[in-house]
């Protein structure tokens, strides 16, 4: 009797095993990250939190970087296509020619999500970035009210980037106003080639060389600093308000030392973490229900989350930023 329950048990153990061994393991959602390159602080911080939160939600990232180059990152995204990831996601190096990517993973059945750069006229599934109309807003709205009547030099971000037109867009809609009245008036008004120290250097120099300047409003800390370099040149360095963009490090540096006036701070941390989440509920078949904004690519309205960004000085850049991280 004891012999025939032992043998029983056995049975029941191995039966048991036998069903678990023989049920499908759950397939790990595979994630395309192609970045432009890592030519300004922040984008290593933006792969690093991607691809923390990826693994956190049980997902893994295969991440290529273009170095800055559009043909390179069609290559590379053919490679991703070819070893099936679930989704691809792309801070895109040219936003036109994006759209070739976005076709071939179109054809695949592969979703795209477009972070922080909106790749214009694809099929693109999504997009996730900041709100860089208020940015620009945030920018100028600093200026104006520090400044009250004076003259403006306005360097934009590269000429490429959707994104730039859209911080111009925010600060004239601040500005206008004031330029009508006489009260402000924009002295130089450039976009750059890229979003480089070197580009905000030899913009500021040309400006400075035939204008006298109160204040500059750089598309971000890289063209701030740049120019920074050119007012320190003329001896003017604190004495012009500059205002950039994305708080980094050095900019924090330079706002306490008060070379630069303002900076408006985005949580990368937000922002790769609303990626990450969004391409893993894409590969699992999950609903996007809180992409609530639309923005248009020249092709659709392509369903978008866009995330607030603040207004930091030298009176709030500690409190605003530390309070924010530690609210994670």
């Amino acid at each position: 009797m004891r012999t025939s329950l032992f043998f029983s048990l056995i049975l029941l153990i191995a039966g048991s095993i036998l069903i678990q061994s023989c049920k499908p393991r759950e397939k790990v959602p595979v994630i395309g990250l192609l970045m432009d390159q890592y030519n300004v602080e922040r984008w290593a911080k933006d792969t690093t939190y991607f691809i923390e939160n990826v693994n956190r939600l049980g997902g893994k990232v295969i991440c290529l970087s273009a170095i800055g180059d559009p043909d390179k990152q069609l290559e590379q995204a053919k490679q991703l296509i070819g070893q099936k990831v679930d989704v691809l996601v792309i801070l895109p190096v040219d936003l036109k020619k994006a759209a070739d990517i976005v076709k071939l993973a179109n054809d695949a059945s592969i979703s795209v999500i477009s972070y922080d750069r909106l790749i214009q006229e694809a099929n693109v599934n999504f997009y996730v970035s900041f709100d860089n109309v208020k940015v620009g807003e945030l920018q100028a709205n600093y200026i104006k009210n520090r400044l009250q009547k004076g003259n403006v030099a306005l360097i934009g971000g590269a000429y490429t980037d959707k994104n730039s037109f859209l911080l111009q867009f925010g600060q004239m809609s601040i500005l206008q106003p004031y330029i009508e009245r006489g009260d402000i008036k924009i002295v130089y008004d450039k976009m750059v080639e890229t979003w480089s120290f070197e580009e905000g250097y030899k913009a500021a120099k040309e400006c400075l060389r035939t204008n006298k300047v109160d204040a500059i409003i750089a598309g971000n800390d890289l063209l701030a600093r740049g120019a920074i370099k050119a007012l320190q040149e003329k001896g003017l360095a604190g004495k012009v308000l500059v205002a950039g963009q994305d708080a980094d490090s050095e900019a924090r540096e330079n706002i306490v030392q008060g070379l630069q006036s303002m900076s408006v701070y985005k949580s990368i941390e937000d922002l790769a973490a609303n990626a990450a989440r969004m391409a893993m509920d894409l590969a699992k078949g999950n609903s996007i229900f809180y992409a609530s904004f639309t923005v248009n690519n020249g092709t659709k309205l392509v369903p978008s989350l866009l995330i607030d960004p603040i207004s930091v000085n030298k009176g709030n850049i500690g409190m605003e930023i530390d309070t924010r991280k530690k609210a994670k």
